[in-house]
């Protein structure tokens, strides 16, 4: 054998070795080795609650004998939640549910002891949830030109409700506002279930809402909807039209919309995170999450972890344009 030949086949050997060390290292994660807790730190019953309880019901199948739990810990939009898990031992035991509202705190709460962009090591976006626009059905509106000749009419008289101050339906009616040169008062609510109790109960005619919410009541007839204000039509309701379909040259490019994913504490093992995003992925990949997803208004938005941690920091950036645009700032 020539030396050159040698020298490949040493490298080969070398390879191989290496290979099977490294599969044989991943292998060996033991994760969990305990209970995991997923921490929402929004209200029961929205889109990211929803998220949690369903992917935590089939990660808890996969990762037998040892629980997941689902802990809502509220406040400050979002950011009491993330600081708790910012706080937690980085193991994995204590995820995040975070989700682009964690983007727009960054952006209006810059005193905050954590920066979504750098002190979490993302496991993985699950969902997308598309932001709705619906009315009670007293108001007969049914399209999206009707609903602006409205605010028109009123002239800033018009109330509009939505899950909360600087959350993404806050910003994506204000942004209607800024590019339609139109008026409208913001009413926030602490979450979605009672912007939308409060719309159906005709308190106020108009609800920004996520999909899972409003869903249920644009089923039963208690709510109309306008338009959805995601790029796309939601797979769970294609018969509700985008904004950017609505035929107003001024949204023909409108797209703001939810989504959902699991972080850890930054200094969590990176294998650990390895096998976290690898359960995610395979628990999406089956027929029978997928729908029961659907069922509940989510639609199915899988990103590895380096796609999610870039999704977040260009959202950092998009919706600071954003605030900076309408005048929004944190309540």
């Amino acid at each position: 054998m020539s030396s050159l030949n040698k020298v490949r086949a040493c490298a080969g050997v070398v390879a191989a070795l290496f290979m099977a060390a490294s599969q044989q290292g991943h292998a060996e994660v033991r994760f969990p080795t305990k209970a995991v807790r997923i921490v929402v730190g929004f209200t029961p019953g929205g889109a990211a609650d929803q998220t949690a309880r369903i992917m935590a019901e089939k990660l808890a199948e996969k990762w037998k004998p040892h629980a997941v739990v689902v802990e809502n810990v509220i406040g400050a939009g979002g950011n009491i939640g993330a600081l708790n898990v910012y706080r937690s031992t980085p193991d994995g035991h204590t995820l995040l549910l975070v989700s682009n509202t964690h983007a727009i705190n960054r952006v209006l709460y810059t005193e905050t002891e954590f920066d979504v962009t750098k002190d979490f090591a993302f496991a993985g976006m699950m969902t997308s949830s598309a932001i709705v626009i619906a009315v009670n059905p007293k108001a007969k509106i049914k399209t999206m030109p009707e609903l602006l000749a409205k605010m028109e009419r009123e002239q800033g008289e018009m109330n509009y409700l939505t899950c909360g101050a600087a959350t993404a339906h806050h910003f994506a009616m204000e942004l209607i506002k800024v590019e339609t040169h139109t008026k409208a008062v913001h009413v926030p609510h602490r979450g979605c279930s009672p912007a939308v109790v409060d719309a159906v109960a005709g308190h106020v005619d108009t609800v920004v809402a996520t999909m899972p919410t409003v869903l249920p009541f644009i089923k039963s007839g208690k709510l109309v909807p306008i338009a959805v204000t995601s790029a796309k039509r939601s797979e769970s309701a294609k018969d509700i039209p985008t904004v950017a379909e609505s035929g107003i040259p001024a949204l023909k490019n409108f797209a703001v919309e939810n989504y959902y994913g699991l972080a850890a504490p930054a200094g969590t093992p990176k294998e650990v995170v390895a096998k976290i995003e690898s359960d995610v992925k395979q628990v999406l990949e089956s027929p029978e999450t997928r729908n029961k997803l659907s069922g509940a208004g989510l639609d199915v938005f899988f990103l590895d972890s380096a796609q999610s941690a870039a999704l977040i920091k260009r959202d950092v950036e998009s919706y600071g344009a954003a605030a900076r645009t309408a005048g929004i700032k944190a309540e």
